[in-house]
């Protein structure tokens, strides 16, 4: 099956307090990645964490477009083994083709800068992506801008928020999304009404059989209980959608 990520925002809170300690609870889990976010802040304590949990960090979120210094976040990708940095949100520029045109030429040099670097560059979206531009949604227009080695990182929940048919969308786009955030609830922009992976009303099994190689990635953007249970909770349900059954295993055996 493909690579079982979280992103660490998730569990904020807990990592804030004690990193290793949390780090150890997510592998326990059965998670085999982790997604930081604030690269550099956050790679000085990650480091040693992710070494004795055995856990990888292949993405990470850094806010690309507004650095200062983009070399200093490529040291601490490269820091922790991260290889593909994904720009995390730009909230401005979706109203037009002008504005969209805008931001996919500032992530394609962004782009040019981290290849140089060994690193891919990536693009998360929210719900504000989903302005109708001649026809399509900004997204889609942002993607046929951007340059093959800019990769997307799909939030299947926050572009079913935006009013995206989300498989349709992920079958369209599968040749350019490597990487999912995977995430369930009423589709609705509170994030305190998210759910585990599975439960809510998103066609989240629609979009994994779309993008089958892509990382599966699960966040909580808010969560009222325990976000680890709730985490665990969704884990087990992707893997029923990534792995054959236990009969289908018996047989090919």
């Amino acid at each position: 099956m493909s690579a079982l990520s979280v992103q660490l925002y998730s569990v904020r809170d807990s990592l804030r307090k004690d990193p290793a300690a949390t780090l150890e609870r997510l592998a326990a889990a059965g998670f085999d990645e982790v997604e930081p976010f604030d690269l550099v802040e956050w790679a000085p304590r990650l480091e040693e964490p992710l070494r004795t949990t055995g856990l990888r960090a292949r993405t990470g979120h850094a806010s690309l477009l507004t650095a200062p210094d983009l070399p200093v976040i490529f040291d601490a990708a490269a820091r922790l083994g991260i290889t593909t940095v994904i720009e995390p949100t730009v909230r401005d520029g979706w109203q037009d083709l002008r504005g969209v045109a805008t931001i996919a030429d500032s992530l394609n040099h962004c782009a040019e800068r981290a290849s140089s670097h060994g690193l891919t560059i990536g693009y998360h979206n929210h719900w504000w992506e989903f302005t109708r531009l001649a026809g399509t949604t900004a997204l889609e227009q942002l993607a046929g801008m951007l340059h093959p080695p800019v990769v997307l990182e799909l939030d299947v929940y926050w572009a079913a928020v935006g009013g995206a048919d989300v498989t349709t969308l992920a079958t369209g786009l599968a040749g350019q999304i490597r990487h999912l955030h995977v995430k369930d609830g009423p589709i609705e922009q509170d994030p305190a009404s998210q759910v585990p992976a599975g439960t809510g009303r998103v066609d989240l099994a629609g979009v994994l059989a779309a993008v089958p190689g892509a990382t599966r990635v699960l966040e909580f953007d808010a969560y009222a209980g325990d976000v680890f249970a709730a985490l665990a909770e969704g884990a087990a349900w992707v893997r029923t959608q990534t792995e054959p059954p236990a009969d289908a295993q018996t047989e090919e055996a």
